[in-house]
């Protein structure tokens, strides 16, 4: 199961959290989940459709794997637009609780200037204990 670390001399984290230790010893690494369905068709243009349905991907492998929300220690999620992603923040917290709870891993945002699967707004990988 994943601890959270959020010293307070680094204040109050809103939405991650600054480390995660991994009190289990197996280890769970998701590769870059996208917005596409089992027939790896992109859901649509819409960037908050393309975040669930790429956190509801990256999730269906942790579940596989035997995991749960809680047990998700780091994420990288990959934007092709941060103002798109800043715009939808509140719609992106619902969508977020609702799958992961008030559950906030580890987390990074990068953007990029494209994706490789074409139509891609939105891409996230990380890591589990398990």
């Amino acid at each position: 199961m994943a601890r959270l670390v959020n010293p307070p001399e680094l204040g109050s984290p809103v939405g991650y959290s600054n480390g995660v230790v991994i009190e289990s010893g197996r280890l769970l690494f998701v590769a870059g989940q996208v917005a596409w369905d089992k027939d790896h068709r992109i859901v649509g243009a819409d960037f908050l459709k393309q975040f669930e349905q790429a956190l509801d991907n990256f999730m269906a492998v942790v579940l596989r794997s035997g995991g749960r929300a809680e047990s998700v220690a780091q994420m990288r999620i990959y934007v092709t637009d941060k103002t798109e992603y800043a715009s939808r923040l509140k719609e992106i917290g619902m969508a977020w609780r609702t799958r992961m709870g008030r559950h906030f891993p580890a987390m990074t945002l990068v953007e990029v200037s494209a994706l490789l699967e074409e139509g891609a707004k939105v891409e996230i990988e990380g890591m589990a204990g398990l």
